[in-house]
């Protein structure tokens, strides 16, 4: 008999017809170790609170709460031009932003590759590359830099946003806690990563002073508040993923601070909830990933929603239904059998592809993976595989969401949240799935909470850091 599903699995398969009942019976035992009941969100997200209320009490816990020294709250009335550099993953962005008031922001930007040589190289290097392309966009943007009556070039204000997880003690000073990302950079681990990058602006004679250290996802809700000021949270749902929101000073119990502010805005970093394995519904499938990362044990969260590991949790269901002779009549190919080859873009094709004979999962799967001829079962397999690992990703987002309403006391009241990233933008059902969790989590109150996409919110946010540390 298969397994009973909850109806969200239900309402969502994909049919394959013509499947042997081996198949049915393998794909839909799959699914039920997939699935997530709202009475199984509402136990994860019991337990993101409690994690939440620990990392705000006190330093070292599992969900570290770490506080930004981000007190004030934009109004969208601020004017000013400020730099921005942005770190985050496979890119890096220099932006200057021009804050016009009324909410209005001028943008002008280059962007810059990092290559797997400068992610696990010396740190030193990777800092050198940062501040050669700071003078490169200054050079090009000569407008920008005004010059003293000695000819003494200013010292330009810059909000670094860097996308890793940070212990700050300051709005200039952070401790790199561990590389994530697929960085491995050598002597940067528990160094202050606002040294580093103003010692290699003196090294290079870039004229520019680091005056705000923040997360992409701070930068996001800061970003986020200069168009909208009743934003609570700001969320990263891309290669990777975290979320930040505004907090009582005094619920922030581990934090000696001396300020008139209210409010300061706290970096989660959510990636690593429950690396304990209490909650989170792990698969064998995630557990293979897990192990096999290059940090095991680590980040378990990030690795079950981000867009980084989507496609290699597909791929080890493939690769398992493969050795049990039920995918692909038994053959795989060289570039399936490559770690991190199916990629979470080819997941996103499959998702969206509503042809009656699943053409596009056919290129995907035969020209782009070189996988032998396809029958449309096998499509039709693969598509539910893709659709149970994004769908369960959808509801987990969910979940970190929720927990923060909860916890900030704003089911009934609403609440606006800006949402960047390339998992949210573009990934089919990815934005509805989270709002279809929430509704069934809140009722009638989920239509309180207003979300809406943050396209590019770390740079423009960590301009804005910089506003505010100047203003103080």
């Amino acid at each position: 008999m298969p397994p009973i599903l909850s109806s969200i699995i239900r309402d969502e398969i994909y049919p394959i017809d013509g499947a042997s009942d081996a198949q049915l019976s393998a794909i839909d035992g799959i699914a039920k170790d997939f699935d997530l009941t709202v009475e199984k969100l509402s136990e994860i997200i019991k337990h993101f609170c409690n994690e939440m209320d620990k990392g705000l009490a006190k330093s070292g816990m599992t969900v570290p709460m770490i506080p930004s020294f981000v007190t004030g709250i934009p109004t969208g009335n601020e004017v000013g031009t400020f730099l921005a550099l942005d770190l985050g993953g496979t890119n890096l962005r220099i932006c200057e932003i021009n804050f016009e008031g009324k909410g209005v922001i001028k943008v002008k930007q280059q962007k810059h590759k990092v290559t797997e040589d400068l992610k696990a190289g010396p740190a030193y290097q990777l800092f050198d590359f940062i501040a050669e392309c700071v003078d490169k966009f200054l050079s090009e943007f000569k407008e920008f830099v005004t010059v003293q009556p000695e000819g003494v070039h200013e010292k330009l204000k810059l909000g670094f946003t860097f996308s890793f997880p940070v212990e700050q003690t300051a709005i200039n000073k952070g401790t790199l806690i561990k590389w994530t990302k697929g960085f491995t950079c050598s002597d940067a681990e528990n160094k202050d990563v606002v040294f580093m990058l103003q010692e290699a602006m003196k090294r290079k004679n870039v004229p520019v002073i680091v005056t705000a250290l923040v997360n992409d996802t701070v930068g996001t809700l800061l970003s986020h508040s200069y168009k909208d000021p009743n934003t609570l949270i700001g969320i990263i749902y891309g290669t990777g993923t975290n979320g930040a929101y505004f907090e009582d000073i005094h619920k922030i119990k581990k934090l000696k601070f001396s300020d008139d502010s209210k409010k300061m805005i706290i970096n989660i970093e959510w990636g690593a909830f429950d690396s304990e394995k209490k909650v989170l519904p792990l698969t064998m499938f995630d557990n293979k990933l897990d192990r096999e990362s290059n940090n095991p044990h680590y980040q378990i969260f990030e690795k079950m929603i981000s867009g980084m590991y989507l496609g290699e949790i597909t791929r080890n269901i493939l690769l398992h239904l493969i050795d049990r002779m039920l995918l692909f009549n038994g053959y795989s190919s060289k570039d399936l059998n490559r770690q991190y080859s199916f990629e979470t873009e080819y997941l996103s094709t499959i998702e969206a592809d509503e042809t009656q004979a699943l053409d596009d999962t056919k290129k995907v799967l035969e020209e782009l993976l070189n996988i032998p001829s396809t029958t449309l079962i096998d499509r039709q397999i693969v598509k539910r595989a893709c659709q149970m690992v994004g769908l369960r990703a959808a509801r987990l987002s969910s979940a970190s969401l929720a927990a923060i309403i909860i916890h900030c006391e704003k089911v009934k009241c609403g609440s606006s949240v800006g949402i960047d990233g390339s998992l949210f933008e573009f990934y089919p059902h990815f934005s509805a799935r989270i709002k279809k969790a929430l509704q069934e989590l809140f009722g009638a109150d989920a239509d309180k909470i207003k979300i809406s996409l943050a396209r590019d919110g770390s740079g423009v946010g960590a301009a804005l850091a910089a506003m505010l540390a100047a203003q103080k």
